[in-house]
């Protein structure tokens, strides 16, 4: 697929949104960087937030600063869940099936990256591929059928970095106990992450199902992803380069995930964001998807793991 652009030379950004009153949106890892802008960009259009995060004094914190933002009266809340804790996401799972019933898109925002040293989720998995990958596949398989009661989306947050690294799954050895590598490591969970996304695409295409699903991609933005459990030489090499033009702004970087969320004609085996030098910045479109990341019988593999060590058999 060429790189293209959507909604003409200057990309797509919020001003073609209308107002979203009547509308949910469900994020997770929203009390900083792009998933806070997203959220902050939705409730200025009138839609109901709910925020899946970690951490409950972060999280009223957000509620607050969003309310001081832009009005008392939005309508945003916040449920704890913590995604490297497989029954933490079922316990938020069930509150937001009982609370919440329209979901118009669950945006899989939160991750995390450049983990310095190996570490375990109190499941058992390597944390960078337990939180962005597994914690993200049980929530969506959870709560896919309320999703699909408000024909609504599901919008997977990646990163440029699926195109470094194996460039496939290793499935010898998915905790890394080998050759544990920060970057690659990363890499590894966020290409899971879209072979996830892309498989679904055929699953609720062959199921006749009402739910679409959208890849993105937030470029390079200002946010505090790279943070004290990266290395040193990582954080120090982060700084510097927040500091250059090549870095764009966590609100610039929250466009493509809010496009994925809400606009209409889009299409669904695409790789959206931005889409200027190495994909850093620029105007917000479609970019350049690599045919590795489509490998049938790599994603199908991916797939019936997942589903058994999440315990999760989706209902498709």
């Amino acid at each position: 697929m060429k790189s293209t652009q959507q909604c003409g030379e200057a990309g797509w950004t919020p001003d073609s949104l209308g107002s979203l009153s009547g509308k949910t949106y469900v994020i997770t890892g929203a009390t900083a960087g792009t998933g806070y802008e997203a959220a902050r960009i939705l409730l200025s259009k009138g839609a109901k937030v709910v925020m899946l995060n970690r951490n409950v004094d972060k999280s009223e914190a957000t509620v607050k600063a969003l309310k001081q933002a832009i009005s008392n009266e939005i309508d945003v809340s916040f449920v704890q869940m913590d995604l490297a804790v497989m029954s933490s996401v079922r316990k938020a799972a069930a509150k937001i099936i009982k609370e919440v019933p329209r979901i118009d898109a669950l945006i899989c925002n939160a991750a995390i990256a450049q983990v310095a040293k190996q570490e375990i989720t109190f499941d058992g998995f390597e944390s960078q591929l337990g939180i962005n990958h597994y914690g993200h596949f049980l929530l969506c398989g959870l709560l896919f059928e309320q999703i699909e009661s408000s024909q609504g989306r599901i919008v997977v947050v990646t990163s440029e970095g699926y195109k470094m690294g194996l460039k496939t799954i290793q499935f010898d050895d998915m905790n890394w106990d080998k050759n544990y590598h920060p970057n690659h490591t990363y890499c590894h969970s966020k290409l899971a992450q879209m072979m996830f996304a892309y498989e679904l695409q055929n699953r609720i295409r062959q199921a006749e199902k009402k739910v679409k699903v959208y890849v993105c991609h937030p470029g390079a933005s200002k946010t505090s992803l790279i943070n004290q459990k990266a290395n040193l030489i990582s954080r120090l090499t982060w700084s510097l380069m927040s500091s250059t033009p090549l870095v764009q702004s966590a609100r610039k970087g929250a466009y493509p995930e809010v496009m994925c969320a809400t606009e209409d004609n889009l299409k669904q085996q695409a790789y959206y964001g931005p889409t200027g030098i190495m994909n850093f910045g620029g105007p917000v479109g479609e970019c350049k998807l690599e045919p590795f990341v489509l490998n049938s019988e790599v994603i199908t593999r991916l797939w019936n793991i997942s589903e058994k060590e999440t315990s999760l058999t989706w209902p498709l």
